[in-house]
This record gives structure tokens, sequence and C-alpha cells, in this order.
């Protein structure tokens, strides 16, 4: 079965140290397909919250289609993630008990269907945030220093 990554969370990767991850589905609009198979979409403040033994996509930007009539879909609408029950459950107790967030990580199409990654995530504090870029910096760097040397 292809897989195509339409919209990664940059931010995500950011603002959380990110742990277990899974997939779920998502119930769409005839509209909101053709808008993810054309690539507008962002996940960038979005986030998924349990409610009522359900979850929930919310914030996450979905272009209205251009081909579609005036009745198309709204951008931000609140989307429900599919998944099984007793996941449904493991994931909404640890957002209670740990404080743990659950983020959007990645949206891709897999076979015809539309599937987005969901991590457990912790919060990042300001001097972890300032480790990364410098660790990035760090490794910018080296990889620089190594092409250099190569020729």
């Amino acid at each position: 079965m292809a897989v195509k990554t339409v919209a990664t969370n940059r931010k995500a990767y950011h603002n959380y140290h990110i742990g277990e991850s899974m997939e779920a589905g998502i119930a769409l609009t005839g509209t909101e397909i053709k808008s993810i198979r054309e690539g507008r979409v962002s996940l960038g403040d979005a986030y998924v919250s349990p409610e009522k033994g359900e979850l929930w996509l919310l914030n996450a930007h979905i272009a209205r289609y251009e081909a579609g009539s005036y009745m198309s879909h709204e951008a931000r609408r609140p989307r429900k993630l599919l998944l099984h029950r007793k996941q449904i459950e493991g994931l909404a107790s640890q957002v209670a008990e740990k404080g743990l967030t659950l983020v959007p990580t990645k949206l891709y199409l897999k076979g015809s269907r539309a599937k987005v990654a969901i991590a457990l995530a912790k919060g990042k504090k300001l001097y972890d945030k300032r480790a990364t870029i410098a660790q990035r910096e760090v490794e910018r760097e080296i990889g620089r220093a190594v092409k250099r040397h190569k020729r």
C-alpha cells in the first residue's frame, strides 16, 4: 500500500518531547479529502482532545476545496478520530493521569484513506527548546565541516 505524507507537524517536535505514537483514521467529508489530496493541510496549531469516549482532532486547518460548491466544509472544524475503544480509553487515561498531551505529528494518505499519526507528548521547557536548537546547530556545523573536508 502506497503511503504519501501530506503534512507534518514540525511545531510539535519543537514544543514537545514526543513519546508513543499510533495511527488513527479521520472522519472526513468529500471536499475535505479532495483538499488533503491536493496537500492543502496545516497541523501547526492542531491538538487531539478526548471527549465523552471519543478522540477529536481540533484546530487542524484543511483548506476549502476550490472546485466545491458553497456547501463546502469549514476549514478548522473538529474532526472525529477513528480508533478502537480500548485504544481511546488507554490514551484518555494517560492524558488525564500523567498530564500528557495528544498531538498530531503527521497526516498521510495510505491507499485511498487519510490517516493521522498521533503521539503522546510532554511539553518542553524553554531551556529544553534552547538545548534542542543548540544541538541542531552543532550537527549542522559538523555536516558542513565534513562536506568541506571531503573536497
